[in-house]
């Protein structure tokens, strides 16, 4: 499977996220560093997730995903749209309760940006496990059968950045 690459572009405030091939948790730290800049933009007015590139998305960056969402949503612009055509991506879409959060198309569309590969930084650790706590705590406020799924992972991740209750503390 090919390894997972985010592009990202701009067009008078719609912003296209290109998901191609297998986007796992190691780009997350700088996804959410884009997603953070993406909405400091006074122009910012909509987004679209293009993942007919895809062909997997861990629920890392679904919680990312989600987060845009949300915070899109909260700035009372309209659901999100996410293109494709992958029957399992779709399905994993509705089984974890996006439709509330978001549009899905099978539509293939011409946009104006011009998505270009995010600069992806290697994330430390610590990093890396704080982005993927947030994107897990994002996924389990949208309903609550994601509350049960990610409840032990979350639980545990909380620990392990929790510097008081590390084993090594602990010994003291």
């Amino acid at each position: 499977m090919q390894s997972g690459q985010i592009m990202v572009g701009a067009h008078e405030g719609i912003y296209v996220i290109k998901l191609i091939g297998d986007v796992r948790l190691n780009l997350c730290t700088s996804f959410d560093n884009f997603i953070d800049s993406m909405f400091q933009h006074d122009d910012f007015n909509d987004v679209v997730f293009d993942l007919h590139g895809a062909k997997g998305v861990d629920s890392t960056t679904l919680g990312l995903m989600a987060k845009i969402a949300i915070r899109a949503l909260e700035r009372g612009c309209e659901k999100p749209l996410v293109l494709t055509t992958d029957q399992g991506i779709h399905h994993l879409l509705d089984a974890m309760g996006f439709d509330a959060l978001i549009e899905v198309s099978e539509e293939h569309r011409d946009y104006a940006a011009e998505p270009e590969p995010l600069k992806c930084k290697t994330p430390d650790e610590c990093a890396a496990r704080e982005k993927v706590l947030e994107a897990h705590r994002v996924l389990m406020s949208m309903n609550e059968h994601n509350a049960e799924t990610f409840r032990d992972l979350v639980h545990t991740l909380e620990r392990e950045c929790d510097p008081l209750d590390s084993p090594s503390t602990r010994m003291h």
